[in-house]
């Protein structure tokens, strides 16, 4: 059984964590897969939209300590350098919309991979933790970066010294997540955002997302220079056109990606 489910359909990319016995905890192998998956994603014109998701009861539990505690495993150092610290710069960088679709527990590294996406949406009965505390580490995967710009230091803080479990619907009221959907509808709920994301403009989506990740450290004379540089090519994009034309022939705009 793959560790990573992955197929493409009407646009979409589904990714799913997939070794539900161990709540979709990361080993190498799937570190690596993943990698391998989102590379395909980057490239593949196909793919107009990421949908990422949990097999089983949990979205992911985080790091799979098994194989931090085996004297032959890759050591801390590689899998924060060549497991998460890729997988999150990835998420980041590719000019695709990701949705995180927590399905459950969103634990640790598995926390701050979902966070470290476009639109975060969980179950009613999901839940978030900064574990790492517990066991005497940091957070890593970014999650340092992502939390506090998302819900301020102090909470930031709180939640990563403390190890708090954090419910989907205080995470969402804390700034944290998109929306929260009651289980029975959440499969349905989360794939209709991914299949409106996958009928968008999808370089303008992509300049969005670059403009936000800019937005972090400049300031707002360099991110008005942005704007202007994004917003040029983003009007010399087929869609651009195609949407202006749709707005004055009064008729629903078809997007293609380009």
């Amino acid at each position: 059984m793959a560790s990573i489910e992955f197929t493409i359909e009407n646009n979409i990319a589904f990714i799913t964590l997939n070794r539900p016995d161990k709540l979709n905890s990361f080993n190498r192998e799937m570190a690596l897969l993943m990698q391998s998956v989102l590379a395909e994603c980057e490239t593949n014109e196909a793919v107009r939209c990421i949908y990422i998701t949990g097999a089983g009861k949990g979205f992911c539990a985080g790091q799979d300590l098994a194989e931090v505690a085996d004297p032959e495993g890759p050591g801390m150092e590689t899998i924060l350098s060549e497991h998460y610290n890729p997988i999150v710069a990835k998420l980041r960088s590719i000019p695709k919309p990701i949705v995180a679709a927590v399905n459950g527990v969103a634990a640790g590294a598995g926390a701050n991979i979902a966070l470290a996406c476009d639109i975060v949406v969980s179950t009613a009965s999901g839940s978030f933790i900064q574990a790492f505390s517990k066991i005497g580490l940091i957070p890593d995967s970014g999650g340092t970066f992502t939390l506090p710009r998302l819900i301020g230091f102090q909470r930031a803080s709180a939640l990563m010294m403390l190890g708090d479990k954090i419910s989907a619907n205080a995470a969402m009221e804390m700034g944290m997540l998109y929306k929260v959907f009651d289980d029975v509808v959440f499969v349905s709920e989360s794939l209709k955002i991914a299949a409106t994301l996958a009928k968008m403009p999808t370089k303008a989506l992509g300049y969005i997302k670059h403009a936000l990740n800019e937005s972090a450290t400049n300031n707002l004379s360099d991110q008005l220079k942005l704007e202007d540089e994004y917003q040029q090519k983003a009007a010399a994009t087929a869609d651009f056109k195609e949407g202006v034309d749709a707005f004055l022939e009064k008729r629903p705009p078809v997007y293609t990606g380009k």
